[in-house]
């Protein structure tokens, strides 16, 4: 069934059924799409796929045993995996998806894998929707902004802004919505490491407060005390999958013929700042 026969309640489903495919999925079915389905690698890992599949199930979503069955009936199908799986997810979507469903690849992937996963999937007819997602998804949920990009990227919009969706047409082309979030993302995730560093440093020597005076008088807007420690947090958190991010983004500039190393080592940084975090604390999904 194609997305265009149902405009109002499309069916959905989800390859990737971590915190934002959970998310996502409770937030279709509260915005009354016709059915959502999802499928993770992790269903077919003993316990802890058990678990997954007990929260599917009680969440009101189809626990699929193959993606294929998920996306069976779907118009909808939402890739929410990490970067490194990007291509592989659209390599076997190309042996499932039918003429008329819609692809969306909310990965943060670099613009290249985008365009080979969009070629993959482009070939069965289906349209593919490259998706780059602005913000943190818990907490905006559905809701949160995302650019769009692709020949059907404005059919995708006025379907799915109607369900709960955020999303902006900013391109009938490949490649361009994922420049813009990893072009973006240096200096996002660049100014979290370095002002991590900043922080340590000046708390070592005691001079805190002399070190973020002198920054707040360079930009009063900004509390430099208060955005160290939610940076911190934050890398904390999530520096795993911003770490990830960042050698999307490391990839994007070694295409263009530029230096990537400055990325790299943002990269490894975050991904210090995640193996930091507290041994209780769990890592995004």
């Amino acid at each position: 069934m194609s997305a265009a026969s149902s405009p109002i309640a499309p069916a959905v489903a989800l390859i990737g059924y971590g915190e934002v495919g959970k998310i996502f999925a409770r937030d279709f079915l509260a915005h009354g799409a016709r059915g959502v389905a999802a499928y993770d690698i992790l269903f077919e890992d003993g316990t802890a796929g058990a678990a997954m599949i007990a929260h599917a199930r009680d969440a009101g979503v189809k626990a699929a045993a193959t993606p294929a069955e998920a996306t069976r009936g779907a118009d909808v199908v939402v890739s929410a995996v990490t970067a490194s799986a990007v291509l592989d997810v659209a390599r076997e979507a190309a042996g499932y998806l039918v003429p008329g469903q819609m692809f969306l690849d909310i990965n943060s992937a670099s613009p290249a894998t985008k365009r080979q996963a969009a070629s993959l999937v482009t070939a069965t007819g289906a349209s593919y929707i490259e998706c780059a997602v602005m913000a943190p998804v818990p907490g905006p949920g559905l809701g949160v902004p995302i650019l769009a990009g692709g020949p059907d990227a404005a059919r995708a919009c006025a379907l799915l802004n109607g369900c709960g969706m955020n999303m902006r047409a900013v391109a009938t082309d490949y490649g361009r919505a994922s420049a813009m979030k990893l072009s973006r993302s240096i200096i996002i995730k660049g100014l979290e490491a370095l002002l991590i560093d900043c922080a340590s440093a000046a708390r070592a020597w005691d001079v805190e407060n002399e070190v973020f005076a002198s920054l707040t008088q360079s930009f009063p807007s900004i509390d430099f005390a208060a955005l160290a420690e939610a940076m911190a947090a934050r890398v904390r958190e999530h520096g795993l999958r911003r770490a990830a991010e960042m050698r999307e983004a490391a990839e994007m500039l070694a295409d263009l013929g530029l230096d990537n190393s400055l990325a790299r080592a943002v990269a490894d940084a975050q991904q210090r700042g995640a193996a930091a975090r507290p041994a209780h604390q769990p890592q995004e999904a």
